[in-house]
């Protein structure tokens, strides 16, 4: 019962034509609570000045679809460790006629730039790194002076679906770590080289039940039997607009713990 090739499975669906897959973006901003997180933070913290961003670990190409959408002035870099994903992104972009983002293969372990960015986003990456501190190192190094990283993660709260005592692990292959404690990551940020951080629990009471109503719940129904597909546009026809309140009680309420994390580190 995992997460991932599902997740590839649709993702190969819905690439078959642009338009397709801009669909499928909107369904994924619509439904993951984590991209509600990103977007607040991006608006409160940018406008379309022209910038330079690096999208860390951009996999299918999202947040570079848009924040190369919402910014034309901004040049955006998306990196990857999967050749395949930086050649289905530069294809895509290249259809889609977004000029202003191109992806490229980097390991975010030896990531060696130094001031060149004003923004680094990294959603649901460093869970998956081992060498965390190297990153961000290098995450310090290349950003310019009062540049801002942006990290979404699990927390240590539950944050991998972890069921301890128990065969299943984790819904989410390829986790190095459960998840990030609040304090400690930030720590880890200030070691190296943020002056300014702040972090705040996202996933809280609502956002848990949003996340198993509008993700985890289809994907085991779906790793179950793949006749599944058929059901579930009547299954969200159900449960989306309990999701939509869901995801923004999480969104603007403040939460004492959460399994997700958003994280900033300012540099100065």
């Amino acid at each position: 019962m995992q997460y991932d090739p599902i997740k590839k499975s649709l993702g190969e669906v819905f690439n078959r034509k642009p338009f397709l897959r801009i669909l499928f973006y909107k369904l994924l901003d619509l439904l993951l609570l984590r991209t509600w997180h990103i977007k607040r933070a991006v608006r409160q913290n940018f406008k379309n000045e022209t910038r330079n961003a690096l999208d860390a670990g951009m996999g299918f190409g999202q947040y570079s679809f848009y924040l190369a959408r919402k910014f034309p002035k901004w040049k955006i870099r998306g990196v990857d460790v999967k050749e395949e994903q930086v050649a289905d992104c530069n294809g895509f972009f290249q259809k889609a006629g977004l000029t202003n983002a191109a992806f490229a293969l980097q390991d975010l372990t030896k990531l060696d730039e130094k001031e060149v960015y004003d923004f680094i986003l990294s959603v649901d990456v460093m869970e998956h790194i081992e060498e965390d501190d190297a990153v961000f190192r290098n995450f310090a190094n290349a950003l310019r002076t009062g540049g801002l990283l942006l990290i979404s993660t699990p927390s240590d709260k539950g944050g991998s679906d972890v069921h301890e005592h128990s065969e299943e692990g984790s819904f989410v292959d390829e986790h190095v770590r459960d998840g990030y404690n609040i304090d400690a990551i930030q720590a880890q940020l200030r070691k190296a080289g943020f002056s300014k951080t702040a972090a705040h629990y996202s996933y809280g009471f609502p956002g848990k039940i949003a996340w198993k109503l509008s993700m985890k719940y289809p994907i085991l129904l779906l790793n179950a039997s793949k006749a599944f597909i058929v059901l579930l546009p009547f299954y969200y026809l159900i449960t989306f607009p309990f999701c939509l309140i869901l995801n923004a009680w999480d969104l603007y309420g403040t939460h004492k713990t959460g399994t997700g994390l958003i994280v900033k580190g300012v540099k100065s």
